[in-house]
């Protein structure tokens, strides 16, 4: 068996230094998963304090969209920097305005959109909320297990990816519903498309029995559900979504944040099944690292609320805003085909490593938004939970950077300018360190 070189001294000496330092003034509620202390970053490739090469594909999640410090986006970030570094929502500027124009050509929605700006994922979602409520007069949501929409009090209240998240915090915003999302690998309701199977369970089952719909303001859900396991609803299910809320005049959120900007091979996850959402949150990769995020919605839908209704301080900052249209021509013109191409390229070899391991129980994903599946074995499927973290840990320790999601699901989101070579190495490290932790493991 082939061993990769095990990096003993993680964290080194610098590294080990920092960490004393951020103990003593930094919050403890940051979920930390190995010692990482990042120096410098250049493309897909990250050092740490102490100088130890890594090859980053976790891409500060999913957020490092054209790879870390890409020259084209530094030199906008530079450009924006020396006109002037902000100016609040209250005026105007080129910047924020023509990055709503290219939202309004890009977002899936099949007719005009407007944009509201934010700095986070969860203040999309919760402005996404608050819009859905103001223009429709509805006070209940539907929502699915297994989602991750944010923290603050509003977005938690859909979060339900981890109980740690919610744990401590009740009680959050009331009138939220959550129901199962589609998984044919682990069903959960009765029916070989599970896709179906929850549709006719939020028809036939919660509003018939719980929630009316006449009451629901929106349906909030990922494209592909990323924190609860990088996991491709059944064909379908997305339509089936949009179809059910024309039905009951209920509006279609689509949580963007991580799926988004090129992600799965398209601009938009949705585009996939060819969906149109009312309404879409977007952040993580839009700025290629700079805190941006966006609340795209239709613009018959937008319009309705007034001035004053929604509103922030650091929304459209100009600096971030540059950095968010030069990711967006890197996006369109070269990197979403390439995580189109190299995505088909990882997934090959990652269902190779399948055939070769049995602990490995599914590889799914689109583009560069893969997901693979520890099990203890392939009969039950029952997720392998220190197995996960263990090869995280020691993927690090052999120089690749990962995190994991789901039950027992390690996911990879590599910067979207990876080549094929960067597969091929990842794809070695990825192999050593499972075979190290297997044969490490106690004989059942």
């Amino acid at each position: 068996m082939k061993t990769a070189h095990i990096r003993t001294d993680l964290p080194g000496p610098k590294a080990k230094a920092l960490l004393a330092r951020d103990a003593a003034v930094v919050s403890p509620s940051y979920p930390r998963d190995y010692p990482f202390v990042m120096s410098h970053g250049k493309g897909a490739e990250a050092w740490d304090v102490d100088g130890n090469r890594f090859l980053d594909f976790a891409a500060g999640i999913a957020v490092c969209s054209t790879g870390h410090s890409h020259p084209r986006v530094v030199a906008a970030i530079t450009e924006a920097a020396e006109r002037f570094l902000h100016i609040s929502s209250d005026y105007w500027h080129e910047g924020q305005v023509r990055l709503a124009e290219r939202m309004n050509e890009l977002a899936p929605m099949k007719e005009p959109a407007m944009s509201f700006f934010a700095q986070s994922g969860t203040e999309s979602v919760e402005g996404a909320l608050k819009l859905a409520r103001y223009v429709t007069g509805r006070p209940r949501f539907i929502s699915f297990l297994g989602g991750f929409h944010g923290r603050t009090m509003g977005a938690l209240s859909f979060t339900a990816s981890k109980y740690t998240q919610q744990k401590g915090f009740y009680a959050t915003m009331p009138g939220v519903t959550h129901v199962p999302y589609p998984n044919n690998f682990r069903p959960l309701l009765a029916g070989a498309d599970q896709g179906q199977a929850v549709l006719r369970y939020i028809e036939d089952v919660l509003f018939t029995s719980n929630v009316p719909p006449s009451e629901v303001a929106a349906i909030l859900v990922e494209p592909i559900q990323g924190e609860g396991g990088y996991l491709v609803p059944p064909d379908g299910f997305l339509a089936g979504l949009r179809a059910l809320c024309d039905r009951h005049g209920i509006l279609l959120i689509f949580d963007e944040v991580q799926s988004g900007i090129g992600r799965t091979g398209k601009m938009f996850a949705s585009e996939h099944w060819d969906v149109a959402p009312d309404i879409m949150t977007l952040a993580k990769g839009l700025a290629s690292g700079l805190p941006i995020g966006m609340v795209v919605a239709k613009k018959t839908v937008m319009s309705k609320w007034t001035r004053g209704a929604h509103a922030n301080t650091f929304g459209g900052n100009p600096v971030c805003c540059a950095a968010a249209l030069a990711t967006l021509e890197l996006v369109e013109t070269e990197y979403m085909a390439n995580a189109r191409t190299v995505g088909e390229y990882f997934l090959g070899k990652l269902r190779q490593m399948q055939a070769r391991h049995a602990a490995i129980g599914e590889v799914r994903g689109k583009g560069l938004m893969i997901g693979m599946e520890l099990v203890t074995d392939r009969a039950s499927r029952a997720p392998a939970r220190a197995l996960c973290e263990a090869l995280i840990t020691r993927a690090y320790r052999n120089g690749l950077l990962l995190l994991s999601c789901g039950q027992s699901t390690v996911r990879f989101m590599p910067p979207l300018m990876i080549a094929k070579h960067d597969v091929d190495e990842a794809v070695s490290l990825l192999t050593a360190s499972l075979e190290e932790v297997l044969a490490e493991r106690p004989a059942a």
